[in-house]
């Protein structure tokens, strides 16, 4: 994240935690958040210079449930439009639906072929001679 971009959202940004004290380096933290993010990596995968990752997830998870990442994407969403760098026309949502078979859903293998029949269970007494 540039200099530029984390200026415009900094002020959406608390200063102090829930619980009462002075958050360190945003910069750093959202610069994590965003990689995260943007990668798809597990939190622990998170490169160090972004700072630890408990901490990253730590405020990624205090601001979603507060609102604060909301209110700052809200915030951004509004100088950009106001800027006019939003193409409203260009925005859209398109959605296919697609059946799955059950074994997608984790059912027995097969299912589909033997839909009425009754599944064997294996007993759990096995006699040894």
């Amino acid at each position: 994240m540039t200099d530029g971009q984390f200026e415009r959202i900094k002020e959406a940004l608390p200063e102090v935690d829930g619980r009462s004290r002075p958050y360190e380096d945003h910069w750093k933290v959202t610069g994590g958040i965003f990689w995260v993010l943007r990668s798809g990596a597990p939190w622990r995968d998170l490169p160090e210079r972004y700072s630890s990752w408990w901490a990253t997830y730590d405020r990624f998870r205090r601001w979603a449930e507060d609102g604060t990442l909301q209110s700052a994407a809200r915030k951004l969403q509004g100088e950009l439009d106001a800027e006019g760098c939003i193409d409203w026309e260009q925005l859209g949502a398109h959605s296919t639906t697609i059946r799955a078979s059950r074994s997608a859903a984790g059912g027995p293998l097969g299912a589909e072929k033997e839909p009425n029949q009754p599944r064997r269970r294996r007993s759990k007494s096995r006699t040894r001679i």
